[in-house]
């Protein structure tokens, strides 16, 4: 039996990450030791090329401490970071890999809620009627063209003042700006709501300082929220754009994607005003959901 003990390397700064990665134990599972590795990696090949001082290595631990005490059951100050940094959107373009054609994922947002009411087709999902009116006509399809009948869409958004409705409990109608809908037997279905705007991120925080000291705003483009789900289909999770928000380009989740942006037309007519139930002039938007197959 042998009883010696392993021999590992002493730490040099050469072969800082090679020496901690040679501790790591033979047993350990695969998928573990190669994201231990890589991350060792990374990090140490970072701290080479920045060089930092003592109190920058310091100044460090405590912004990533103060971002740790941020966190609630509402606030998640570190997923704002992996949003701001874009880590968010990158782990989320790994993960849904598509065809071509397929409508496209960006994230999620901490702001979605589980549960919403089932409306019928042409539901007013704005309760505060701020904001311009807005009509989305839209159609579930498969990659093939073919109607996506049954399927379920969730949609929510700011209102016109750049809240969610949770984020205002007592000032904003409860449900304001969300809806859930089922496409029709053509994959057809639509809704009344409010042009979307611009709005921040939480900015008051260790996230909000980073920013700042980047040069960044904490501005999202104007967007609808859309997660649609239909059985045998892959989940999308994705927004519309406004194509006209000066934030457009310079998201600060790095959220948009081109195929995302959305067609708004400006409509000023009484008499198609009144067939849609709105207000004029209103804005129109048709949208097509592209889905693949689950894998």
């Amino acid at each position: 039996m042998n009883n010696e003990k392993p021999s590992f390397p002493l730490f040099t700064e050469a072969g800082s990450a090679e020496t901690v990665n040679a501790r790591i134990g033979p047993d350990v599972d695969p998928r573990t030791r190669q994201i231990a590795e890589a991350v060792v990696r990374h990090l140490h090949a970072a701290v080479k090329e920045i060089e930092p001082t003592h109190e920058e290595w310091l100044a460090a631990i405590k912004f990533l401490t103060d971002t740790g005490h941020l966190c609630t059951d509402w606030r998640q100050e570190f997923i704002l970071l992996s949003d701001v940094l874009g880590v968010s959107m990158l782990v989320d373009a790994i993960n849904h890999r598509r065809p071509g054609q397929a409508t496209e994922n960006t994230i999620l947002g901490p702001f979605f809620v589980e549960g919403v009411q089932t409306l019928p087709s042409g539901a007013n999902i704005c309760l505060d009627h701020k904001g311009e009116p807005l009509v989305v006509y839209a159609r579930v399809t498969d990659i093939d063209g073919r109607s996506v009948a049954g399927a379920t869409i969730d949609v929510w958004q700011t209102n016109d003042d750049g809240f969610y409705d949770v984020q205002q409990k007592g000032a904003q109608p409860e449900g304001n700006l969300r809806g859930k809908f089922v496409s029709d037997a053509q994959g057809q279905f639509w809704f009344r709501t409010v042009k979307p705007r611009f709005y921040s991120i939480p900015d008051d925080g260790p996230v909000g300082e980073l920013l700042a000291k980047l040069g960044r705003h904490p501005n999202r483009a104007a967007h609808i929220h859309v997660i649609i789900k239909a059985p045998g289909f892959e989940t999308v999770i994705t927004h519309i754009f406004s194509p006209d928000c000066r934030y457009l380009d310079q998201d600060t989740v790095f959220g948009v994607k081109a195929s995302l942006v959305g067609k708004f037309d400006r409509i000023d007519d009484a008499e198609q005003a009144r067939a849609q139930q709105t207000a004029n002039p209103f804005w129109r938007v048709d949208q097509t959901f592209v889905l693949s197959k689950e894998r």
